[in-house]
């Protein structure tokens, strides 16, 4: 019976922690293409580049993220590939860091 109460205990802490502490997903160092730059808007898109020799010339859909510092995209042109990593909080991800590859 103890077990038990231990149980649901450890059950309603985990739910009320997943209830009452926002989860920030973050990315860290994706390579893409950049598709496209709204400098008015701060926003880029980016279409992501595979690793690996699995299907790695397959594309995906070019994504659109808003940009933390509109001074990362100041040397940044469509067509560059670059390595990014992004902040998730909500429907809006947001790039953190951006560094154009040579």
């Amino acid at each position: 019976m103890r077990a038990v109460g231990i149980t649901l205990v450890a059950a309603a802490t985990l739910a009320w922690s997943a209830w009452s502490v926002p989860v920030v997903a973050a990315e860290q160092g994706t390579a893409g293409m950049v598709s496209g730059i709204n400098r008015l808007n701060g926003t880029i898109a980016i279409t992501r580049i595979q690793n690996g020799t699995v299907g790695a010339n397959a594309a995906g859909a070019a994504e659109e993220f808003k940009i933390k510092d509109n001074a990362m995209i100041e040397n940044i042109h469509a067509g560059d590939r670059v390595t990014f990593s992004t902040s998730d909080s909500g429907t809006t991800k947001t790039i953190i860091k951006l560094d154009r590859q040579k």
